[in-house]
């Protein structure tokens, strides 16, 4: 027979201070928690919604990132040519080749500087991208010394305002916008004419990717297939969307990892106090737990009922932490790419998903705290449990 919840929950609530203590110990380990998944969501976010399904990305073969990859104008011009590539309304394919430079400049505010991604594209291609907004100034002119700054990095660093010059080798170019792209990483880069940024860098007749929107995205596999097989070309070809996930594997993993190594930790000093919380439970309660057994319970029911009386305390911790989590979703903020060793700019996502691996995390912990005070109610002596001793 099977002791009514009802019965832990009012025990529960007779012990509000030492209740509440227990959630918050549980609660803050919980917050830590969902905050690394909520990182490494945030990072894996930016870079996944920085591709489309409808684009397909060429590097060259064994590159593994845009700045390691290498592509010639006559591979360039071959895939521009492809049937499978998409144009637009005036005609022209839908083509970017993108030059890719790691840059360093000082940031704004603090001491010390950091790497900034410099993006030479396609004026004519820039419609692979159709997320691109322009939010102040405006578009680069083709030809031209000037470029667009990504809003998370325009006001990071120095030089990146609206009107601002801004130095490349030994060229000067001038800052005519700010854009957003949906909260993807290019905002977290500088776009010029990759014509132009070319000859400025020493970078004349190589690009580091090459992005076109496909006629039929479902016949990518063929596509690819194809291109790669192409003597000429010696490139891979994958869906943009994918190379960009690929991208945030590394990083995420890391967040992970690392936010689960410092929550385990912190952890143990949650399980043992609300191990405490239990022990100093079933300390006040021999006779209580005597009557149960006498009651006809059986021992088995004892131990189960203690376990979900520590259970529902750390739920409630886990609800404690859930609702401390809360505020930090949006919080804008950035790291190193490890995959192109420049600074990306994302937010804080805290996910539905992180909201229930932190209750389940809590609900672990109330097990583990609750297993060896509850064996213990469940073990205890009638006769000396009815004399309170």
């Amino acid at each position: 027979m099977a002791i009514p919840i009802q019965y832990n929950i009012r025990n529960v609530l007779q012990r509000p201070v030492a209740t509440f203590t227990t959630a918050l110990g549980i609660g803050l380990t919980v917050m830590i928690f969902i905050g690394a998944l909520a990182l490494a969501a945030g990072f894996s976010a930016a870079l996944r919604s920085t591709g489309s399904p409808e684009n397909a990305i060429v590097l060259r073969k064994g590159a593994d990132s845009e700045i390691s990859s290498g592509i010639g104008r006559d591979a360039m011009n071959v895939i521009r040519a492809h049937p499978a590539v998409a144009t637009g309304p005036d005609g022209h394919p839908l083509v970017t080749s993108d030059l890719v430079v790691v840059i360093n400049k000082d940031r704004v505010g603090q001491k010390g500087s950091s790497n900034v991604s410099l993006r030479g594209v396609d004026p004519n291609g820039v419609g692979v991208r159709a997320h691109l907004r322009i939010v102040g100034g405006r578009m680069f002119a083709p030809g031209t010394d000037e470029v667009i700054v990504g809003r998370r990095v325009a006001s990071r660093f120095a030089s990146m305002r609206i009107g601002d010059p801004i130095q490349f080798q030994q060229r000067t170019f001038k800052v005519v916008g700010h854009f957003e792209a949906e909260g993807s990483a290019f905002e977290s880069e500088i776009w010029g004419d990759a014509a132009v940024l070319g000859p400025a860098l020493d970078r004349e007749g190589t690009f580091q990717t090459i992005t076109f929107r496909m006629k039929d995205p479902a016949q990518f596999d063929a596509v690819k297939r194809e291109l790669e097989a192409d003597p000429r070309l010696q490139v891979q070809v994958k869906r943009e969307r994918d190379f960009y996930a690929e991208q945030s594997a590394l990083f995420a993993g890391l967040i992970t990892g690392l936010g689960i190594f410092i929550t385990s930790i912190m952890a143990v000093g949650a399980i043992f106090g609300a191990a405490n919380t239990m022990y100093a439970t079933i300390g006040s309660r021999t006779r209580e737990i005597a009557t149960l057994l006498v009651l006809g319970f059986r021992p088995g029911a004892v131990m189960i009922s203690f376990m979900i009386e520590s259970v529902f305390i750390s739920m409630l911790g886990g609800l404690i932490g859930c609702l401390l989590a809360l505020p930090m979703n949006g919080i804008a903020t950035s790291t190193t790419n490890f995959q192109s060793f420049s600074e990306i700019g994302f937010a804080f996502k805290i996910t539905p998903e992180a909201l229930i691996s932190g209750l389940v995390f809590s609900a672990i912990m109330g097990l583990l705290g609750g297993f060896f005070p509850a064996r213990r109610a469940a073990k205890q002596q009638l006769a000396t449990a009815l004399r309170g001793g």
